[in-house]
């Protein structure tokens, strides 16, 4: 009985999630309590909340102050000098254009947010590949990539809801994947040169002054060897040679507008923002690189730091107590987002622990796994990752179905922590998924298709994820 009532609380769930009839906090909250109360132990529901929200409060504070700090950050212009210096190592070069891209997403991805990484990454490369007339979905899927594999930070939400989930120290599972995670890293740095030489050689390498402004704009919507090019004239050219397709343009031709409006359009954040600290950028610098630097050798919990780290950010760079209060609202949304969603994640985890409904369906699914498949449970954890986590949200994969995979592979002698680590894998094509409103970010800003964005991008999303998978195994770290 607890086994079908379990499976149909988690269906619940899903269903409500992905059909948006519920908020994933509503849903976290309302549908077990409701369950608990079907299930005849609803006199418990206090205490199962109450020891939930006490584990769960260390990760809730470590994700509202990296978003307050990371977001600090980004106003205070810390990433000012990256964008601009991967800006002028792109020139008007299509294969540096594609690797600065993966470079600026994953450096961006650090806040933690896939909103706010689009947005700044679209703002700073756009202008770039309209002026070069190139691949709009070669942008998108690179930056998609990208941040899915830095999205797997302890503050970036995964692997915090992994956390939670299992009831384990975030630092325990994403420190041990940092080697996997820089394999997938460099995996998206390498399909950035392959899409970047395919680009070149379509386009050739061209100078921003030399680029054409008048022809009609590629869209490339194929896949593969056999990606297909909206047909327009033929742009010659004597520095790029003969271009074709839509943007095919060598160099020569008109000359761009020239001024200070152009030059503006390339830098990608507003120099004159009224955050900016240029006179702390060092302070910053060094404040981020220690912080990272102390989460990695784990001197401290990962919350204190970016407790200690996130009032230190603040109190020097705005002393003013009105100007820390209007950069903690900036971004409090982002905060009340995810640190509520982990706080009603106790009440959903709870329920599910607590009533006994997890162990049963893990008895279930043990029986239903062939037994020389249960010590590979952790693998198996990271293959199911990639469709799971596609055509549902995290939020239903981490909460609904992780703890049940969990529980089959402990009975296999499979640790929580490898299962956990084994499920962040699927990261790089979960934010391709049309459950993730950033991706809307992402397609919108860059005016591309979504159904183009989605045909180019999910081919490459799942080799970096099964990169990171594999590169996991090999290490030993699954």
């Amino acid at each position: 009985m607890l086994t079908v009532l379990g499976f149909a609380m988690i269906a619940t769930f899903l269903v409500l999630i992905m059909t948006k009839k519920m908020s994933p906090i509503a849903s976290l909250v309302l549908i077990p309590a409701l369950f608990c109360v079907a299930v005849g132990q609803g006199a418990k529901l206090g205490d199962y909340v109450i020891e939930g929200v006490g584990t769960l409060a260390p990760t809730a504070a470590m994700l509202m102050f990296a978003i307050v700090y990371f977001g600090v950050m980004i106003d205070v212009g810390l990433f000012d000098p990256i964008v601009r210096a991967i800006l002028r190592f792109c020139k008007a070069d299509p294969m540096r254009i594609v690797v600065g891209t993966a470079l600026l997403a994953a450096i961006v991805s650090l806040d933690g947010d896939g909103s706010t990484t689009f947005m700044i990454t679209v703002s700073a490369m756009y202008p770039l590949y309209k002026r070069l007339k190139m691949s709009l979905v070669v942008m998108t899927c690179v930056a998609a990539t990208a941040n899915g594999v830095m999205n797997t930070l302890p503050w970036g939400g995964p692997t915090a809801r992994a956390a939670t989930a299992l009831k384990v120290d975030a630092a325990d599972i994403f420190v041990p994947m940092i080697p996997a995670l820089a394999v997938g890293l460099l995996a998206v740095i390498l399909l950035a040169f392959v899409l970047g030489r395919r680009e070149r050689k379509r386009l050739g390498t061209l100078t921003l002054d030399e680029a054409l402004v008048t022809e009609p704009e590629t869209v490339l919507v194929g896949a593969g060897g056999g990606d297909r090019l909206t047909k327009a004239p033929r742009g010659t050219g004597t520095g790029g040679g003969t271009g074709t397709g839509t943007g095919g343009a060598g160099a020569g031709g008109a000359d761009v507008a020239e001024g200070d409006d152009e030059e503006q359009e390339f830098k990608g954040l507003d120099p004159d923002r009224p955050t900016l600290r240029p006179k702390l950028y060092w302070f910053n610098a060094g404040l981020t690189v220690a912080l990272l630097a102390a989460m990695i050798l784990e001197l401290m919990p990962i919350p204190v730091l970016f407790l200690i780290g996130a009032a230190l950010a603040l109190t020097v760079n705005f002393p003013r107590m009105p100007d820390q209060r209007a950069r903690i609202a900036a971004h409090a949304d982002n905060v009340l987002n995810v640190s509520g969603m982990v706080f009603a994640a106790a009440v959903f985890t709870g329920v599910l622990t607590g009533t006994g409904m997890v162990e049963h369906m893990a008895d279930w699914l043990v029986g239903a796994i062939p037994d020389v498949m249960g010590p590979h449970m952790a693998v198996v954890t990271g293959v199911l990752s990639l469709p799971l986590t596609y055509f549902m949200s995290n939020d239903g994969f981490y909460f609904g179905v992780l703890p049940v995979l969990a529980e089959a592979g402990a009975a296999h002698g499979v640790s929580h922590l490898e299962i956990a680590r084994a499920s962040i894998a699927g990261q790089p094509l979960h934010m391709s998924s049309p459950l993730v409103p950033a991706v809307y970010v992402l397609v919108g800003m860059a005016k591309v298709e979504f159904g183009d964005h989605t045909r180019f991008t999910v081919k490459w999303a799942v080799l970096t994820s099964l990169v990171v998978l594999c590169a996991g195994v090999l290490f030993g770290i699954i």
